[in-house]
């Protein structure tokens, strides 16, 4: 019934996606040629979004530094009957990082950090002294963590210590040996530029990211103004998850944001304003092959070579593989009722970007790069993006 219920909720909002929030009417050229009309790209957007069950589904196109297309399909609220709305905003979740380390490398381009100075330098006290690190207390491997290290994700922390089944912080790796995926790790450089330089990071964040880039409703935590127009979530069986709005500023996945904003934040770092072109090349360098056969759980040694071929690897906020059409560097956001997913490719000068409230639009990921961007190998097994017509989803 529920499900029975929202395709007819997608009818719907079918009528009202192309219209209201249409961007622009011109066509999108992908890099290998093919020209997509802006029907093209909508049909596409609503066959995939309808066959998953995605409650919600916002999305955006970058060619040449410039944000073509940006349309939102379905709900907010599906109960309310709300539509999404290219302005509306939503859980960027874990798109956080990859802004925040935009910033941290605008930081070392002005020369206020060095991205590779150990952090033990700039704390006025050893980390295992914060109330949050006593875990570390004895293991004097932290005095190896660096700006670099910590943005591309090689500490040899977990993801997050509640995870693990004693949910005490412990290194797995030496710090630089090896990809780990770790939001423990983003918190830690956070520690390190609020209490070494004496920096607030939501006002850095909003000066040199959010205002930069016109992004008027994007911020590091809650602003009242967003109560008027933001989205509420969906687990893949479709159960309701309220929006919640986050009171502290966390580097890891605190920022809420709207498609018309990231899109203009991607638009601008393919144009590398705020960026000098070798501080550019040093944020889309690959700094760490990755040989986990699944991005999660990171920590553990499941070794394979199955991505050895695209390149997979880490750079400094951003996930990179190398396309037909030159690098690309991706970054995704998940959690419950948020699939956020953000592809660049920088040669060929393409982005895509996705926001949606449904747990079940990461099924939608792997076919709307396709359709898009053309076949560009999207690690998708990798990261766990089974396509919803997988014998596996």
């Amino acid at each position: 019934m529920r499900f029975a219920k929202l395709a007819g909720l997608m009818l719907a909002a079918a009528t009202l996606s192309g219209c209201a929030d249409a961007r622009s009417d011109s066509a999108f050229t992908r890099p290998d040629g093919a020209v997509l009309s802006a029907q093209d790209i909508r049909d596409a957007i609503e066959h995939h979004r309808g066959a998953a069950g995605a409650e919600g589904l916002a999305l955006a196109l970058i060619a040449d530094g410039n944000v073509v297309f940006a349309e939102a399909f379905g709900w907010r609220d599906v109960a309310n009957e709300l539509p999404l709305q290219t302005d509306t905003v939503m859980h960027g979740a874990s798109l956080t990082k990859a802004a925040f380390g935009y910033m941290v490398v605008q930081l070392a381009d002005e020369g206020l950090i060095d991205l590779d100075a150990p952090i033990s330098g700039i704390l006025p006290r050893p980390l295992p002294e914060y109330e949050r690190y006593g875990d570390l207390e004895g293991d004097e491997r932290w005095r190896l963590l660096t700006p670099r290290i910590l943005l591309s994700h090689t500490s040899g922390l977990p993801n997050w210590r509640w995870f693990l089944d004693d949910q005490r912080l412990v290194f797995f790796f030496e710090p630089g040996e090896r990809y780990v995926y770790s939001g423990e790790g983003l918190q830690i450089l956070q520690l390190a530029l609020e209490e070494g330089l004496g920096l607030d990071i939501g006002e850095e964040m909003q000066a040199r990211v959010f205002d930069r880039f016109g992004m008027t409703r994007t911020a590091m935590s809650w602003r009242e103004d967003f109560a008027d127009n933001l989205a509420h979530g969906y687990t893949r069986d479709g159960e309701y998850v309220a929006y919640r709005p986050r009171t502290r500023v966390v580097v890891a996945g605190s920022m809420d944001t709207t498609l018309d904003d990231y899109a203009a934040f991607l638009a601008g770092l393919t144009r590398r304003e705020g960026l000098s072109d070798a501080a550019f090349a040093e944020l889309t360098a690959p700094q760490i092959a990755i040989t986990s056969s699944r991005q999660f759980p990171s920590h553990l040694p499941q070794d394979t070579d199955e991505n050895a071929d695209i390149g997979l690897s880490y750079g400094l906020g951003w996930g990179i593989y190398d396309t037909p059409y030159g690098r690309a560097i991706f970054k995704e956001g998940n959690e419950d009722g948020t699939n956020n997913y953000a592809l660049c490719l920088i040669e060929a000068a393409r982005c895509l970007l996705i926001l949606s409230n449904s747990a079940r639009a990461d099924s939608t990921f792997l076919y709307l790069a396709n359709a898009l961007l053309g076949e560009t190998g999207l690690p998708w097994a990798w990261k766990g993006y089974i396509p919803y017509d997988h014998p596996d989803w």
